[in-house]
């Protein structure tokens, strides 16, 4: 896992054509705006967090982010123990990003 700054997250991201991003938030602060191309799975389902995980494909480059950076530093962490390399969390969260967002 690498702690990646707003900056940094988003240059990598906008260069990376094996970019997977990842919202580990809640259906709720989905609703308030989320980053383009994003898919949701809520860190709080539990096991059905690591069963969809698990579904993933494991040679993406998973760019992961939370409200706070927080859960996506967790969630990091779970998907390199089910072997997934590359995830890269991004410091700060959704609610310091000044990207791209939907909604």
């Amino acid at each position: 896992m690498s702690d990646l700054s707003q900056e940094e997250w988003a240059d990598q991201l906008k260069n990376d054509e094996n970019a997977f991003v990842l919202d580990v938030r809640t259906p709720e602060e989905v609703e308030e705006g989320y980053i383009q191309n994003a898919t949701n799975i809520d860190i709080y389902l539990g096991q059905d967090f690591l069963n969809e995980i698990e579904k993933l494909d494991k040679s993406k480059n998973f760019y992961v982010y939370c409200r706070s950076g927080n859960r996506s530093a967790q969630a990091c962490a779970i998907m390199n123990s089910v072997g997934i390399e590359n995830t890269y969390n991004l410091e700060g969260g959704f609610m310091n990003w000044e990207g791209e967002t939907v909604g």
